[in-house]
């Protein structure tokens, strides 16, 4: 396998237990280089115990696991520089000035001073900082020093970050800051490892995403293949009379009318055959449709569906 087809992360059959208690049950992940993957779970499900084996901060009791091509545990300092971990709250020195928390993590990563300095000021500019740079951290806003923590973990240039509830706390406007900081790190070829508990972040950011249940990858996918496996998706259509109407539930059956708006909604998973069915036929028996709107199950009700089937089964 070349090192550009490697993956980022790949974990085949990861255990982990404390005394009796089971926290992972032989969970595999794969993550390609250069995309974001996002861990979704409720408290409790092993989300903080999956990044915690795959930043080497805790061994795994079974299992092959992999961080840029090296054995978490074989090869642990190997995994450590080459990754970034920050996690849910920040961890910068509120005494010190956001140009020193830089330069103190410059040093130690053993860049020259001059090396940290031109780092330091690089990242400065690059996460909007430049202007508080010699403020104390103290007079920070909530979305300031989550994008200091940030630069902080990519002064050593990781290749992979394991970010931890990144905008928890933050309002709207700094969140979406944050979510464009994590798309250009991505289009500057590094992975992102995400855990949210806002799913709207991880459809935002995800190229796929994994639900975590009670130790187990219970599904797997993009936000939209997951939206499509939850009953409930649609498409509503339109029209401009009745006549319309009525022809289209005859031709369409399982419809549900809607007399008040001239509008049927027609049970779909959103994907594209099912639409060019759906239009085809529509279009063979010259029925028009003034508006045509998908409407898919969002990823809440992905995450209550899957692990509430779950909880169900185990009772």
């Amino acid at each position: 396998m070349t090192t550009h087809s490697r993956p980022a992360i790949a974990a085949t059959g990861l255990r982990k237990s404390f005394g009796d208690h089971v926290v992972l049950d032989g969970i595999d992940l794969t993550v390609p280089q250069g995309t974001v993957f996002s861990l979704l779970g409720a408290n409790g499900a092993g989300k903080t115990t999956t990044v915690k084996i795959l930043s080497t901060l805790i061994g795994p009791d079974a299992g092959d696991v992999r961080v840029a091509g090296h054995d978490v545990v074989r090869e642990a300092d190997a995994v450590r520089a080459a990754i970034g971990v920050t996690g849910q709250f920040s961890a910068v020195d509120n005494l010190l000035t956001g140009r020193d928390n830089l330069r103190l993590m410059a040093d130690l990563h053993h860049l020259t001073r001059a090396d940290g300095k031109r780092r330091a000021t690089g990242l400065l500019d690059q996460f909007d900082l430049a202007d508080a740079a010699d403020k104390p951290v103290s007079t920070y806003s909530g979305g300031m020093r989550r994008r200091l923590d940030l630069a902080m973990t990519l002064v050593g240039s990781p290749r992979v970050i394991f970010l931890d509830e990144p905008t928890t706390g933050l309002d709207p406007r700094s969140r979406r800051d944050m979510w464009q900081i994590v798309r250009d790190l991505v289009a500057g070829g590094v992975t992102i490892f995400l855990t949210t508990q806002y799913l709207e972040e991880a459809d935002e950011l995800a190229d796929r995403i994994a639900v975590l249940d009670k130790g187990r990858i219970v599904a797997e996918g993009t936000a939209e293949e997951l939206k499509r496996r939850i009953p409930g998706g649609h498409v509503r259509l339109r029209f401009a009379d009745t006549d319309g109407l009525d022809a289209a539930q005859r031709v369409l059956g399982q419809a549900s009318r809607e007399n008040d708006t001239l509008a049927l909604r027609v049970p779909s998973d959103g994907s594209l055959r099912s639409l060019k069915t759906l239009i085809s036929l529509l279009d063979d028996r010259a029925i028009e449709v003034d508006e045509l709107s998908v409407h898919t199950p969002d990823l809440d009700d992905v995450f209550l569906a899957l692990t509430d089937t779950r909880k169900v089964a185990a009772q």
